[in-house]
């Protein structure tokens, strides 16, 4: 009996995290695997079952083509410009709520109802904001004097509004993030900047972005992997897998998705796959290495 405890000691640890391991290996790790042996091969969906081995010839026409360098300079612009104005905005936002103010759970609840809300209902009433002839946009700009913004069509003004569809989604999510880490920096630093006559401006410089380096690394990163795979709203801006009549916002998932369910190439789609998850790895790392060196600059000081 005494044997029987010792043993089921040693083996409880590993008997706990084995479903964790088992779903991972299944569905996360296999897949990973497999996209990757099938990148090497030309897979047609019509055929899925006849492969012929290209080696890495998936990768060489992949490089190749206009439409990928499109893609990825695309996704790049379009991950600029919705992640710099979204993480400043719930930065400023958690500030704001960081102090006293009357409805503060109210404004809290309110933040995360964009992101609740479906990319599809979100993307849809964008889409009729950013109307070029009766888009209540335009109506504004019309207003000041603007003429009106073919949102759709030029390159500038369909990722812009793209990306505002996705800044309104995930600021408020962002926002709530900054704002548990600034509850958990010590009251007594803001106490001693004041009695030292710091201003509101001089303790969020500080003191309150110091204490969030780490949580502000992890937006950054969490926002570059979205913005890496975005995929709902430039799909369900306009309806079209090309991003628009030349490509203005397609991203590197639209393009995966238009190689692998529209042109049927199925090894040529888990080619981008991987590039993406490449290009996702190197992000982060540098990312990563960026902040590791900062940290150690401030230390040496």
């Amino acid at each position: 009996m005494l044997d029987v405890r010792r043993a089921w000691r040693a083996v409880s640890p590993y008997a706990y995290i084995t479903p964790f391991f088992t779903l991972f290996a299944a569905f996360g790790l296999f897949p990973l695997v497999y996209t990757a042996f099938v990148s090497l091969y030309r897979v047609e969906l019509q055929s899925p079952g006849e492969m012929e081995w290209r080696g890495l010839g998936n990768y060489v026409a992949l490089f190749g083509d206009e439409f990928f360098w499109t893609a990825l300079r695309n996704t790049f612009t379009i991950g600029v410009l919705s992640t710099v104005p979204q993480l400043v905005m719930a930065l400023g936002l958690a500030h704001l709520l960081n102090y006293r103010l009357r409805g503060r759970t109210f404004f809290r609840t309110a933040m995360l109802l964009p992101y609740a809300t479906s990319v599809a209902a979100a993307t849809l009433v964008f889409a009729q904001l950013f109307g070029r002839d009766f888009g209540l946009v335009n109506t504004v700009l019309g207003m000041a004097g603007i003429g009106p913004v073919d949102w759709q069509t030029s390159t500038v003004g369909s990722q812009i509004a793209v990306s505002t569809i996705v800044i309104w989604r995930w600021t408020g999510y962002n926002a709530l993030i900054y704002l548990a880490g600034m509850q958990s920096i010590p009251r007594e630093l803001y106490e001693a900047a004041e009695v030292d006559g710091a201003s509101r401006w001089r303790q969020f410089l500080h003191v309150t972005l110091p204490g969030l380096r780490p949580t502000i690394v992890f937006t950054v990163v969490v926002s570059t992997i979205g913005a890496t795979q975005l995929f709902g709203e430039p799909l369900l801006y306009e309806g079209s897998v090309s991003g628009g009549i030349s490509h203005q916002y397609q991203t590197l998932g639209l393009y995966m998705y238009e190689q692998g369910w529209g042109f049927f190439h199925l090894g040529r789609a888990a080619a981008i796959a991987w590039v993406m998850f490449l290009l996702i790895l190197v992000l982060v790392g540098v990312n990563a290495l960026v902040a590791q060196r900062r940290s150690r600059k401030e230390g040496g000081q």
